[in-house]
């Protein structure tokens, strides 16, 4: 009866003072339905059994007592007596070298397991550093002494039993560690005043570190911006094709790999800052607000300042590459002309200022004199070239072709020279009709095939030229109109090859003539260096040409029938994935008005949403390959595509947002719908946009922190005191939260400080406050 008086805090019934079997009874009965009424069932233990003195019974009685006035109120995290007991005491000496508490027996032989205990609730009481494993019976007297001298803790143990047993009682050790327990309950208030703070220390430094992340990400994001703008703005042109066609795969390698790591790093950037907020609303702490020029906005105007610079860039590049087509077609063109003139001309001014017929006889100087005819004509014939190649120079020169110098020089050198060979010819002609009236007339087969070979030869040599003309096309039609014009060419070689015929007879007749009466002229013409052989030279060349002529004009067919099989499959995909993403923007306006049940629901409907336009992305990176190759290929054109993609915001106006609340089951009057609008729409334009609807229902099923609770957290562990110490800090909380609370803390100014005190109050306010972050 006296234990249970001891035990339990509560006075029993007056004892029997007799010493007669029946006052043993009737006392030990007296405790038995002490026991009973405080709702223990006793099974198999009656009064006799105990009087009579079996031990065995009598101690299950003495433990049942302890079990429930000592350990049964013991309770940590819905576990049972023995098992709360086991935990409260591992989280207690958890920070302490040598104490692994696994069980309430061979886990408590060394002492230290005790001697932890009372120096995490009271270290001045021990000096646990200077304890060592090796010395049990030191450690578990130290133990047994404090805890019977300071905390009122009789010594139920014997050191010296405990270490001379191999495993010691495990009812006495779990009795005896009760005792601490309940000698430290109250400390139970501080450590869960400590998980409070721990909890929302730990969401404010992870708010803090993606605080960070963003300010850094967005940094980058926009130092590499800024980088590449003026690389983008650069339009200084380069003077061949090789370094254009180099900046251009320097652009495609750009786009290709480059930018899309860029890109995703600003979606990213977009989602941590959404994700921020998102949690900043959800724990009551204000707003985040990035650096100055760090905003997504400012991010989304470096952007878009970045692909107009881009546009503008790839528009330069795709002018530039074909003008230097241009340019590089003109120059090889000039170069041809002049090669060929200058080719002709050749000889001619040395031709024209010899005095042969000073001496010759009077048949030489008539066929000098018809030699000179031929030679007029043949200098007519090349007027026409002389004038393309000056005006192909001109053309160049209004291009500013970089090697205009030299073409200008080339041009003046044959201008010149061909108003030399001008003036020369005519005074020859002067000089040779001076003498025609001593002359005769040469064989005038001889002059006829002069004045029918040169045009001819002309004619062939042009179209030779123009057989080998390259070309620059873009579109069927041009390719088209090119065929056309080399058919037109081919249905005139039956009429020229007539032609060459009527030479080559004229020739051959004069040979005849030569045969038939003996004449001396030496197997040569004297009116031209047109031979029959080099006409069918000539004549056999371009015939070799027209086939090849053929051949790059359907491969470059071919190659603009590709292009347009390009074009149209681009503006078919386009067509279809524009009204898509048109559609899908306009569902978002109206999808959180027909949503209906739980917010879980609405949240499943939502991302199976999500799913379905994430499923749809293939077909728009397929678009994006299409569009990838018409570049590469330099030939996009917008004409197959009728549709033009635009972004809309889904939104609500008040009335449907109310109607919307009400059908979640939501009961307000005016007051109250008024106040929600002021969340939902705070500038008062009388619309919810989708996102404002999402945040308002994730924080009003939020279960949220405040800055009153953390206050009164901290008031526990700083012992009901306006202020709290570093060595509180550090004893109750984690050594990580313990240094930030500290480092972020401002000292307490009250009457009742001490030194070192923490101003908490001001601290916890902070929290939730205005934000230095």
């Amino acid at each position: 009866m006296l234990l249970l008086e001891v035990i339990s805090g509560e006075r029993l019934a007056k004892p029997e003072r007799g010493k007669m079997r029946v006052h043993k009874i009737s006392n030990v009965n007296k405790a038995l339905d002490f026991i009973a009424s405080k709702g223990v069932k006793l099974v198999s233990i009656g009064a006799e059994e105990i009087v009579d003195g079996n031990v065995k019974m009598t101690l299950g009685m003495i433990w049942t007592i302890i079990l429930r006035f000592a350990i049964q109120d013991i309770s940590v995290e819905e576990t049972s007596a023995k098992e709360g007991l086991l935990l409260w005491c591992q989280r207690k000496t958890a920070p302490y070298k040598n104490v692994n508490i696994q069980n309430f027996h061979i886990s408590w032989k060394d002492g230290l397991g005790f001697c932890a205990l009372i120096h995490r609730h009271r270290p001045e009481l021990i000096d646990y550093g200077k304890l060592r494993k090796d010395d049990p019976l030191t450690n578990l007297n130290t133990a047994f002494d404090v805890a019977e001298k300071y905390l009122d803790i009789p010594k139920m143990l014997d050191a010296e039993d405990i270490v001379g047993t191999a495993r010691p009682d495990e009812k006495a050790i779990m009795t005896y560690v009760s005792s601490f327990y309940h000698a430290f309950s109250g400390a139970q208030k501080a450590e869960t005043a400590a998980n409070r703070i721990c909890k929302v220390l730990a969401v404010n430094q992870e708010n803090e570190q993606l605080m960070e992340d963003y300010e850094k990400l967005a940094s980058d994001l926009l130092e590499w911006i800024r980088r590449t703008i003026p690389w983008l703005e650069n339009r200084a042109p380069e003077n061949t094709m090789q370094a254009m066609q180099q900046k251009l795969e320097d652009f495609r390698d750009y786009r290709r790999l480059h930018k899309p790591p860029k890109v995703q790093e600003k979606c990213q950037l977009e989602i941590n800052f959404n994700t921020l907020q998102t949690k900043l609303r959800l724990s009551n702490r204000p707003a985040f607000m990035p650096s100055e020029g760090k905003m997504v906005s400012d991010i989304n105007n470096a952007w878009g300042g970045l692909e107009q610079a881009e546009k503008g860039y790839e528009e330069w590049l795709l002018n530039e590459i074909r003008r230097l087509e241009r340019l590089d077609h003109l120059a090889e063109k000039f170069r041809q002309k002049a090669s060929i003139h200058e080719s002709w001309t050749d000889g001619k001014e040395a031709m024209l200022q010899q005095k042969d017929y000073e001496t010759a006889t009077l048949s030489e100087i008539k066929a000098l004199l018809k030699k000179h005819e031929a030679f007029e004509s043949d200098l007519a014939a090349h007027q026409d070239r002389v004038e393309q190649i000056a005006a192909i120079a001109q053309e160049l020169n209004e291009l500013d072709y970089y090697d205009s110098p030299s073409v200008n020089a080339r041009c003046q050198k044959i201008c010149d020279q061909w108003d030399n060979l001008g003036a020369l010819t005519q005074k020859r002609r002067e000089a040779l009709e001076r003498t025609e009236k001593l002359l005769e007339t040469i064989d005038q087969l001889y002059l006829e095939y002069a004045k029918r070979a040169a045009p001819f030869n002309n004619w062939m040599e042009g179209a030779m030229e123009d057989l080998q003309d390259t070309f620059i096309v873009h579109t069927i039609e041009e390719i088209q109109g090119l065929t056309t014009a080399h058919e037109q060419f081919k249905a005139t070689l039956p009429d020229a090859d007539k032609e060459r015929q009527a030479i080559l007879g004229i020739h051959n007749e004069v040979s005849k003539i030569v045969q038939t009466y003996h004449v001396n002229m030496a197997g040569t013409n004297p009116y031209t260096t047109i031979t029959p052989h080099e006409i069918n030279g000539k004549w056999e060349h371009v015939r070799q040409l027209v086939p090849r002529r053929d051949q790059a004009l359907m491969e470059e067919h071919a190659r603009q029938q590709q292009n347009e099989r390009l074009r149209k499959q681009f503006g078919a995909q386009a067509n279809v994935i524009g009204p898509w993403i048109q559609t899908k923007m306009e569902e978002i306006g109206r999808i959180s008005i027909e949503m209906h049940g739980t917010l879980e629901d609405q949240l499943n409907h939502l991302r199976q949403y999500e799913k379905s336009i994430v499923n749809y992305k293939p077909k728009i990176d397929q678009l994006e390959g299409d569009h990838q190759l018409i570049q590469e290929a330099l030939i996009f054109d917008n004409k197959h595509t009728n549709y033009t993609m635009e972004k809309k915001t889904g939104m609500m106006d008040c009335e449907d947002f109310r109607a919307c609340l009400i059908s979640m089951g939501y009961n307000m009057g005016e007051a109250e719908f008024a106040r929600i609008m002021s969340i939902v729409d705070p500038n008062r334009l009388g619309v919810v946009t989708f996102q404002a609807f999402i945040d308002f229902m994730s924080r009003e099923t939020a279960d949220t922190d405040t800055a009153d609770q953390v206050m009164a957290s901290f008031k526990i562990l700083a012992g009901d005191k306006n202020y709290i110490t570093v060595d509180e800090l550090r004893r109750e909380l984690p050594p990580d939260q313990a240094e930030y609370c500290i480092a972020r803390m401002a000292p307490y100014n009250g009457r009742d400080a001490v030194p070192g005190a923490l101003d908490y109050m001001s601290f916890s306010t902070a929290l939730y406050g205005e934000s230095d972050l």
